[in-house]
Order: structure tokens, then sequence, then C-alpha cells
């Protein structure tokens, strides 16, 4: 019998849930995606010092030696970014996700401006945007601007994604993909009931995408369905046959190592009942997601985490730029 991997590969594609190199070498997804937390902890791994001064000191020579240390820095995190995703692409056949300033997620004009500039970043590295999702937050206008950059033929990939009207302006925005975070909303859940566990066929992150994955297929909207931010093996397989799953290195070694049998329980030739077609603007929009306190309260804990994430990067990258540019002083400052 195939492993648990092995059959779930064959009905959904699989995505490396990791900044990790090494890891995403080990399981060969087709796939991969990373966000500042995933990547501040692979910062963290000796190998990938070469990778970080090397894009400290591209930046520099990109903005001259004039310019200040956090010029420097706001500068290499893009470039960090994309070398990641660079050194990822070499690993994969799929796509990689590369990640917006979670900073940017209330400013559609920043988001924009920030996705073209991580293209472009790609293109003079000679890799095609077809290769590339650019990561954004599924506040409106996060979602207004991936509805811009999809026109422009940047795919997108709207992450912090907890609630159901959030999937359907995405959906009607024609992102290429939604991440919704399973594990995130069973947190909620627990928290909000006392309750220490769930069966994985009742477990809330899977209901929600489920019933996201149903409407998407029962009104044929092309915009894909990742599940994203598992707590458990349970949850994954309860999800077996949605269109991606990204699965963090712990799991995969897990289903890799196991050989039970997978039944698929997410099919388009096989729905669930879903409800008519809706249309949201703007005010409809608040108003859904505001009435979903799990949503609301998800997505912006997600925007400030992920924001702290940024933040802890720019003190790591300002230290090791000071170091590399030997200034005892700014080393101080940089604390």
């Amino acid at each position: 019998m195939a492993s648990l991997l092995e059959q779930l590969s064959s009905m959904t594609v699989v995505v490396a849930d990791t900044g990790d190199l090494e890891a995403i070498r080990d399981f060969q997804p087709r796939d991969a995606t990373t966000n500042p937390s995933l990547i501040l902890a692979a910062a963290q791994i000796p190998a990938y010092k070469d990778l970080i001064d090397q894009s400290l000191q591209s930046s520099r020579e990109r903005i001259g030696l004039l310019a200040s240390f956090d010029e420097v820095v706001k500068e290499a995190l893009d470039d960090l970014c994309v070398s990641f995703g660079q050194e990822i692409l070499k690993l994969i056949p799929g796509r990689v996700s590369t990640e917006v300033d979670a900073r940017l997620s209330f400013d559609k004009d920043g988001t924009i401006n920030k996705a073209r500039k991580i293209i472009d970043l790609y293109k003079q590295a000679g890799i095609s945007k077809d290769r590339v999702l650019i990561k954004i937050a599924s506040t409106w206008e996060g979602i207004k601007a991936a509805e811009v950059l999809e026109k422009e033929g940047i795919h997108c990939n709207l992450t912090l994604l907890f609630g159901f009207s959030q999937a359907i302006a995405c959906a009607e925005a024609g992102v290429t993909l939604i991440s919704p975070f399973v594990g995130r909303i069973l947190d909620w859940y627990k928290a909000e009931t006392g309750k220490d566990s769930y069966p994985g066929n009742e477990d809330p992150g899977v209901i929600s995408v489920s019933k996201i994955f149903n409407y998407y297929k029962t009104h044929n909207y092309n915009t894909e369905v990742m599940g994203a931010s598992f707590r458990n093996t349970d949850e994954i397989l309860e999800l077996a046959g949605c269109d991606l799953l990204t699965i963090a290195p712990k799991f995969l070694k897990e289903l890799e190592n196991d050989n039970s049998k997978l039944t698929r329980k997410l099919d388009p030739k096989n729905l669930s009942a879903s409800s008519d077609k809706i249309h949201l603007n703007e005010v409809d929009f608040k108003i859904m997601l505001k009435s979903d306190r799990m949503a609301s309260e998800k997505l912006q804990e997600g925007i400030v985490n992920f924001s702290k994430a940024i933040e802890q990067l720019e003190i790591q990258l300002k230290e090791r730029l000071c170091s590399i540019e030997n200034d005892s002083e700014a080393i101080l400052s940089a604390r």
C-alpha cells in the first residue's frame, strides 16, 4: 500500500509550508509557500547565512553607500524573500508564494506597488511571473489589490482567510488561489468553547474549507482552494481532494510513514449542497466579515503577528548588516 502522502498527492497538489530548503528537497512537493514567520525561522539556520549576507550586500550596492541602515534593510527584506523564492524554485517544478509586507494589508496601492516590485525582482533573476504567487492578506483592500494584479497577469494567493465573506470576495475578484487557515480556525473554537479537541469531520476549520470548496465548484469559479495552517494530520486527511494543501514538514513526515488507506473527502464530481451565488460590495463584505467574530478576530490577529515577524526579521537583518559593515556603534543602536 502506498503511503498516505503518496495517496494524497494523487488527488491533491501537496505544497510544502516551509522556508527550509532541506525540507523541500526531502519531500519534493510541486509547490511551496513562505511567509515572514517561516523566513524568520529559516534565517536562524546557519546554512542560510550566505543567502542573507548576499541580500544585504546587493541591497547596499543597489541603493548606495549613503543610504541608512534602515533603508538598506527595507530593501533587503524584499530581496531576501525573493532570494529564498529563487532557491525554492530550483527544487520544485511548480510555483512559490512570496508574501507582501503584512503592514500593507489595508493599503491597496501600497500592496499593488510592492507586488509589482517583487515580480520585477524575480524577473531580474530570470524567473517568469507564472512561477510566482503573490501572497496578500484577505482584507477588502488586499482583495481589490489582487483584482488589479490578476488583470496584469500577476497571480495572487490570498492568505489569512478565515471567513466565507473573504472567500466569496476573492472568487469574485478572480484571484488565482486562496489559503483558508484551518488550524487557526480550530484554535479559536477551542478557546471559545473550552473543548480540547474535535473529531476530524467536526473540526470547524475542516467544515469551513469544505463549504468554500463546494461553493466554488458549484458556481464554477476558477479560484483554487489551498487548505493551510494545520494542527494535526486528521485535518489534512479530512480535506483529501481539495485543490491544494500546504503542509508543514512534520506532518509530511507523518503522512509519509503511514500506509493506511486514504478516502477522498472532497470531489468536484460529488459536491454537497451549497448556497446560491452571493455578490458582495465593500459595505456588504465588511458587514458580513464583522458579523463573523472568529474571522474578523483571526484576520486582525494574523496581520499583527505577521507584522511582528517582519519587524523581528528587520532587527536581525539590521544587526547583521551592522556586523558586515563593521560598525560597532550601529550594532548597539540596532538592538
